[in-house]
């Protein structure tokens, strides 16, 4: 028999709320409920059961349903009834057990409908934990922005974890905390907002580590950050990243400056609590920028500051350290974008995409969304003919999308309607792709698998946008390994 996959999922929310529903008028004072796209990344049926843990909860109330080969599919946890359904103010995590490999990005939805927040933040779930855990930034009343977080217990008893705080270019710990008794796939949660060990106001970054309880033996945790401005309607979220994801050289598969008013930034951590960090940031077009950072802090890296980066630009990055390894987090800002993104220090031949939607129809108006998506060859080499494959709900493939070539350290784009327009022609599967007007029998649910020759190295971030009344608002998830 065939050893479940595990897939650990964060921030699972029914309703959680910092002030009034009905009053809420910024990112963090905003309520959300929780959706998981999920993904069966194999050629056979899946049966997969969700499990969901209260906050510190080792009682699971359990879902379960089946996924069709390379199908992609939402599961609403507002939508639960009956014997499934999550209580109101539901607050925790999520375990996915499958008979086969599968992939998971956790959706945020502001609540109610009519909230003024019209961004939905985007975290993919774990397939594995690590025993420390490295949080790229984390803010406290700093640029108009709270961070909420939580880590997750994914060893297979109960675990202890200690959070250290340090503050941008402090090598001290600002504060210390410490949780004991997290059960396995439970998790705790955080909002700095309402950590009076920080002071008034932190800019920083944190580590988090992990024990069995009673124990000193190292296990395993999972982390996410959600970013909530608190004078504005700006909500992104983010992975903690695990000790071992840490590199000296970290790829950005997205690069932008003045490109229809979006830039991005880099929040880059140096992880050693002894070694300064010499960072490079390269661009695409051969811009550089370079900053010391010293150990246990991090360092902010803004793409149109560097020298020789015209406006408009859309390229890729790449970050190196010599010294100390780091992690990265990428965001885009500007034109009501508020999104973030993983730095990767490693590629893959093969990514699973779980929450990829288009609307030729319907975006105008706000009613569906739209998944651009960025895939960055990080090999040594040109990449040729890499196909990226549009999979409904039922996991029936109705479009290719193949780029003829991406040089190395170059990147290139797809989307749905990209893959129609290559064939030639424009299908409803394809120009409402994931929706349900495209969607035997309707519904949502829609995904994508990119394939690059065997051997190559390549990373994606998926945009996600949604056309509102103020504006266009996007979130970014990055594409999943498949081994």
């Amino acid at each position: 028999m065939r050893r479940l996959q595990k897939v650990f999922v964060l921030g699972v929310v029914l309703l959680l709320m910092s002030a009034g529903v009905v009053s809420a008028q910024t990112g963090y004072e905003t309520a959300f409920t929780s959706a998981i796209t999920y993904q069966n990344v194999s050629n056979q049926t899946a049966n997969v059961v969700f499990s969901f843990y209260n906050e510190k909860s080792g009682t699971a109330i359990t879902v379960s349903r089946q996924l069709a080969a390379n199908a992609g599919a939402s599961l609403s946890v507002g939508g639960l009834t009956g014997s499934e359904a999550l209580p109101a103010g539901f607050k925790g995590s999520a375990v996915i057990s499958s008979d086969q490999p599968i992939v998971a990005t956790l959706v945020q939805l502001p609540q109610p409908i009519t909230s003024p927040v019209k961004n939905r933040p985007l975290s993919n779930g774990f397939s594995q934990g690590s025993p420390a855990v490295l949080l790229a930034t984390v803010l406290k009343n700093q640029f108009n922005t709270t961070s909420r977080f939580a880590i997750q217990n994914a060893s297979d008893g109960d675990v202890n974890i200690t959070l250290q705080f340090y503050r941008a270019g402090q090598t001290t710990p600002a504060a210390t905390l410490t949780e004991t008794n997290i059960p396995a796939g439970a998790a705790k949660h955080y909002d700095a907002g309402t950590i009076t060990e920080l002071g008034a106001t932190f800019d920083g970054s944190a580590v988090v580590r992990a024990v069995r309880s009673g124990t000193s033996t190292p296990a395993n945790i999972v982390g996410t950050v959600l970013e909530l401005q608190t004078n504005n309607v700006g909500v992104r979220a983010f992975e903690g990243v695990p000790s071992t994801g840490a590199a000296n050289t970290v790829y950005m598969a997205t690069a932008l400056c003045g490109l229809a008013g979006m830039n991005t930034a880099y929040a880059v951590q140096n992880t050693s609590s002894t070694q300064n960090a010499n960072v490079t940031v390269t661009y695409s077009n051969g811009a550089t920028q370079q900053a010391t950072i010293s150990p246990g802090g991090k360092s902010s890296f803004s793409t149109c500051s560097a020298t020789g980066i015209p406006s408009p630009f859309s390229g890729a990055a790449t970050i190196t350290s010599v010294g100390a390894p780091i992690v990265v987090i990428g965001k885009v800002g500007g034109a009501g974008r508020y999104t973030a993104f993983l730095g990767e220090a490693s590629g893959s031949a093969k990514l699973g995409l779980p929450y990829v939607r288009w609307s030729e129809t319907k975006y105008t108006t706000g009613q569906y969304q739209r998944a651009a998506i960025a895939i960055q060859n990080i090999g040594v080499a040109t990449v040729n003919n890499v196909r990226v494959r549009y999979l409904n709900k039922n996991g029936t493939e109705v479009g290719v999308h193949t780029i003829p070539s991406i040089a190395a350290g170059a990147k290139a784009n797809s989307s749905a309607m990209m893959a129609a327009l290559s064939g030639g022609a424009q299908p409803i599967e394809l120009s409402e792709f994931g929706n349900p007007e495209a969607n035997p029998g309707g519904g949502f649910g829609g995904a994508a698998i990119i394939e690059g020759p065997a051997g190559s190295q390549l990373i994606a971030v998926v945009r996600i946008s949604s056309n509102t009344a103020s504006g266009v608002v996007a979130e970014d998830y990055n594409g999943i390994p498949i081994q």
